[in-house]
């Protein structure tokens, strides 16, 4: 049983603990998230190889443009546009970052997703900080009629995390060529385990999971429902692992992010097949 000033409780375990890992924990990735996309280079590794393969930092993918001269971006043909556009030097004070042009689609699915609005409802607003745990007072709530408009969102952010998990997975391919040449590294590994842990949080979602077996008084009724039930049991294995795999797949994402920069930049060397 909560009381009504905030933090008061009767809970004599160390309920503060998640909140505030939940606090550092978000606020540390979006700090990074922001410095890293605010760069616009040192996101791309080929060892000086202009032919096929490379590692692509997820925080950067797909590189829609690129602006050439800038060291640690890809080659120009990695580009799905073209060169960077000159209207987009419009924004002065933005560098000529792909990640400004892509982050927000990933963002917005984190953000509207049924597990993150408790932790950050929690974390950030204390509403309330934890079960049976007394929240901040509010003389006026405006959560159904406001900011949850905008996180019903979430079942059509859906569709560009999906998406975004094949050009992650095509990037995970290109990761095993440097030159043309197959071979594995480190980057490689590390860029592989990202749309796994990606997919296993994006196909583990609520929205999902109704995608899947939404809308259906009976599973056996038809053969088309029969394999509906299965697609929809393995989904409802994934969710009931939901926040597990969000924690997972936020850090790997940075860190993906974090290795392909240290490599780029020459701080580290990644050990390789291709030997460069």
């Amino acid at each position: 049983m909560s009381k009504s000033s905030f933090a008061e409780t009767f809970r004599t375990d160390r309920w503060w603990l998640e909140p505030l890992l939940v606090l550092i924990g978000l606020s540390a990735f979006i700090i990074y998230s922001t410095w890293s996309a605010w760069q616009g280079q040192y996101y791309w590794w080929s060892g000086g190889s202009e032919g096929f393969g490379g590692y692509l930092s997820p925080f950067y993918s797909p590189p829609l443009f690129i602006k050439e001269g800038i060291p640690g971006t890809p080659p120009i043909w990695h580009a799905w546009f073209g060169p960077w556009p000159d209207w987009l030097y419009d924004f002065k004070y933005l560098p000529a970052s792909p990640a400004w042009l892509i982050l927000i689609f990933p963002l917005s699915f984190r953000f509207t997703c049924y597990y993150y609005r408790k932790a950050y409802y929690r974390a950030f607003t204390g509403a309330p900080p934890a079960c049976a745990v007394g929240a901040i007072p509010r003389n006026n709530y405006k959560g159904e009629t406001g900011l949850l408009v905008i996180q019903n969102l979430h079942r059509y952010t859906m569709y560009f995390a999906i998406v975004i998990i094949f050009i992650l997975t095509y990037d995970a391919m290109l990761s095993f060529f440097n030159d043309g040449r197959f071979g594995v590294g480190v980057g490689s590994i590390v860029l592989l385990i990202n749309p796994i842990l990606l997919g296993a949080y994006t196909f583990g979602c609520h929205s999902f999971r109704h995608l899947v077996g939404g809308s259906i008084n009976c599973f056996s009724c038809s053969k088309s429902s029969r394999v509906r039930y299965k697609g929809w049991r393995f989904v409802s294995f994934l969710n009931g692992k939901h926040q597990m795999f969000a924690w997972l797949s936020l850090f790997w994402v940075g860190f993906s992010d974090v290795y392909v920069r240290l490599v780029s930049m020459g701080f580290i060397t990644d050990l390789n097949t291709w030997g460069v």
